[in-house]
């Protein structure tokens, strides 16, 4: 397992945002996870990236513990993440946001960077190359010298996948990628997601686009008032009756 997470709960005031969350998730996998708006996904999503820190319960990655850890110290543990709004910084170049992902892995300190040491300079330029051809990775490329907030909408959500990507994470947890995307978008962005898998990065995926979840991942939870309600594959998750009450709708297959 590639992430643990066991008995996870955390409360604002008297609202039990996650209440006994427990989800094991497998690397090398497209992992979902659905529920009604309000259902904690997002919540759940901000514990395991360190942006709130758990009342209680435990959260491993790749067998250590994460849960209480820094944003950045997760994110230098391996784990990447976009946001349900788009949170670029829009007035620098798009090349430049794809290389402030990488700012984990650089090993160029301050003084080095101030100073423009020779090895400063060539940790730039292999920087800059790997920028570039994880823009080549998504269709971008062209685009590396415009101004992120000129691209369209679509363009911005792959860009901040194109970010996260930059950390050389194991994992990425993707918060509701495909919104605001077309039609054809949402089918490019499913065949993206296979190429990312192929790239040896797992993903944790929370969509409210169902057409486009149940034909992307490997398994499914479901979250409901901010409790696990049921875990499988996509078709046991469709024909589950709790689910479909909750979630689904009586007409889903």
């Amino acid at each position: 397992m590639l992430l643990e997470i066991d008995n996870l709960c955390l409360s604002f005031g008297g609202l039990k945002a996650t209440n006994d969350v427990t989800m094991h998730m497998e690397g090398g996998k497209i992992n979902g996870i659905i529920g009604p708006n309000g259902a904690g996904k997002t919540t759940f999503f901000n514990q395991i990236s360190g942006v709130y820190k758990p009342d209680s319960g435990t959260i491993k990655f790749d067998g250590k513990r994460i849960d209480g850890l820094k944003p950045y110290q997760i994110n230098e543990a391996g784990i990447a993440r976009t946001y349900q709004v788009i949170n670029l910084f829009k007035k620098m170049t798009v090349m430049e946001n794809v290389m402030v992902g990488m700012h984990p892995r650089l090993k160029s300190g301050f003084f080095a960077s101030t100073l423009h040491t020779k090895k400063q300079r060539e940790e730039e330029k292999t920087i800059r190359e790997k920028a570039m051809d994880l823009l080549r990775f998504v269709g971008l490329e062209d685009y590396a010298n415009e101004q992120a907030g000129s691209l369209s909408y679509g363009q911005q959500r792959l860009l901040e996948i194109v970010r996260g990507l930059a950390s050389d994470p194991k994992l990425i947890l993707l918060d509701e990628p495909a919104a605001g995307m077309n039609s054809t978008e949402k089918v490019e962005l499913n065949y993206l997601l296979h190429r990312i898998l192929d790239r040896g990065v797992t993903i944790l995926i929370v969509e409210h686009d169902m057409k486009l979840m149940m034909g992307v991942c490997d398994r499914i939870f479901v979250l409901n008032y901010g409790k696990k309600l049921a875990e499988g594959t996509p078709e046991e998750v469709q024909k589950n009756p709790e689910v479909i009450a909750a979630y689904l709708g009586g007409d889903e297959t």
